[in-house]
């Protein structure tokens, strides 16, 4: 087998990088770009290596003062979690947010070498996994408001009504009133509770298009009546393993909370689509080998997006923009999403809210099992 030479097998280390790697000359013009760089900024070799690195990344990025800063130390720097903005992206204003790694290549010509490292999925993995913290912090919760909250309640419930049997026509509708409120906080107890039931969910393969395909149908005719949907499914995407109920659950709560967001926008849209995502791998509580997650499915809608302040703690438990909201429904989402092994995230800004939940693929042996069983004896 004959050796591979020294700048050709270099060159093919660099191309075999998943992450982003840039080369600039002294005047930052780019004289190299890797296979992941020109997906990063969806722009071929021959196209980057005609610009200089300012035309490429947005004015003013920390970028350029860290290339300046490793050519007068002549030594590497790394810069973390900067956000970078590129005319080259698809969407607009469609901010990545980068670990960057910077090193000169040689004294003598100055040249710098740019390793990107992208910090979206990580951080939102790690979200994630902070609000199933909180969410297990509920059930705690849950747990004790069950026990020692509902009975009281349910007396001061059965009081109040033996009061609007008793009281004059100008109190009864202070008796009214507190038995309303007491029926209120008995059904916020109740949802509270579901954060409790750490039963193993029952699994099938799940034809996730059948399950968004119901939840357009059931939303259509409800909360998300005047919407317009849309799909971009791929239709070659395996099964899920799944509990049915609970995903059509998940669905519809996230296209309910997209539909009550679009009430003030014209030419309202909501948006399904799915594709097949390798690559991301995760470690699942109880599970010894990291779990493959390429299922994708995005619910997206046209709205005024969500509150920055919010996006971190958005999956957090008791956390809603609305006036009447309990802040559960989201909170809920994560603990099934959780449940089924997955993991959702959200990307906003005003124009577009995008939710995105990746699924691991059902089984081989579950879905052989249920084929079988479908297919008759000769």
């Amino acid at each position: 087998m004959s050796k591979v030479p020294p700048p050709a097998l270099s060159t093919a280390v660099l191309q075999a990088l998943p992450q982003p790697v840039i080369v600039c000359s002294e005047d930052r013009t780019i004289v190299f770009v890797n296979y992941a760089a020109e997906a990063f900024f969806g722009a071929s070799q021959s196209v980057l290596s005609r610009q200089r690195l300012d035309d490429l990344i947005a004015f003013g990025s920390p970028i350029i003062g860290l290339m300046q800063a490793v050519a007068d130390r002549r030594g590497p720097m790394t810069e973390y979690r900067v956000r970078v903005g590129s005319s080259r992206f698809s969407d607009v204003g469609d901010d990545r947010v980068v670990d960057v790694f910077a090193s000169p290549l040689s004294d003598a010509d100055g040249r710098i070498a740019l390793l990107f490292q992208e910090r979206t999925m990580a951080d939102k993995i790690d979200r994630q996994l902070v609000s199933r913290g909180a969410a297990r912090s509920v059930t705690g919760l849950a747990s004790m408001l069950a026990h020692e909250i509902k009975n009281p309640l349910s007396g001061i419930r059965g009081a109040a009504q033996l009061l609007e049997q008793s009281v004059t026509a100008d109190e009864l509708p202070l008796a009214r009133l507190v038995r309303d409120e007491v029926d209120r906080i008995v059904d916020l107890i109740d949802r509270v509770e579901v954060f409790g039931d750490d039963r193993p969910i029952e699994r099938e393969p799940i034809n996730i298009h059948v399950i968004l395909d119901r939840v357009k149908l059931l939303a259509k005719n409800g909360v998300a009546r005047g919407i317009s949907f849309h799909e971009e499914y791929d239709p070659s995407l395996p099964p899920v393993g799944g509990n049915r109920d609970q995903l059509i659950q998940v669905f519809l709560n996230l296209v309910k909370n997209a539909a009550e967001a679009l009430e003030r926008t014209p030419k309202p849209e909501i948006r399904f689509s799915t594709a097949f995502r390798p690559g991301i791998r995760i470690s699942v509580q109880g599970v010894s080998e990291r779990i493959s997650l390429p299922l994708e499915i995005v619910i997206e809608d046209n709205g005024p997006g969500v509150p920055p302040d919010l996006v971190p703690i958005l999956f957090d438990p008791f956390v809603t923009t609305k006036a009447n909201g309990s802040g559960l429904g989201l909170a809920l989402v994560a603990k099934i999403i959780g449940d089924h092994g997955g993991v959702v995230d959200m990307d906003s800004r005003p124009g577009r809210t995008r939710f995105r939940i990746l699924l691991p693929v059902a089984a081989k042996s579950t879905v052989t099992e249920t084929v079988s069983q479908e297919v008759p004896a000769e």
